[in-house]
């Protein structure tokens, strides 16, 4: 087993919670990383009823993030944070491994 290292800030655990409360039949927000975007690779949110065989569990709270074991290669020691501000709301990920991003946050390189 992996040893979970991605943590959720409370804004992100509140949200989390609150979005996942709101739709019938989902209990978790899964968070994957795919190859493309700006930068080389961009980060992906679904929200979904349960965890796959290889899934690492994150939680805090009332909130359950999801990700598998790939994902979570290049997500190793990233915070997860939600960010409400003047150019909108969205979920943030503080990623130490990545060397660059993008303006639009959800695309970095490693």
């Amino acid at each position: 087993m992996t040893e979970v290292n991605v943590t959720l800030s409370d804004a992100a655990a509140k949200r989390i919670a609150a979005i996942v409360g709101a739709e019938t039949g989902k209990r978790a927000l899964r968070v994957a990383v795919e190859g493309g975007g700006c930068s080389g690779f961009s980060y992906k949110f679904d929200l979904v009823e349960g965890p796959e065989d290889d899934d690492v569990i994150v939680e805090k709270g009332n909130a359950t993030v999801l990700i598998d074991q790939l994902s979570l290669v290049y997500m190793a020691g990233s915070e997860i944070d939600f960010v409400d501000n003047l150019l909108g709301q969205s979920f943030q990920i503080k990623n130490p491994n990545a060397v660059a991003s993008c303006g639009c946050g959800t695309s970095f390189a490693i």
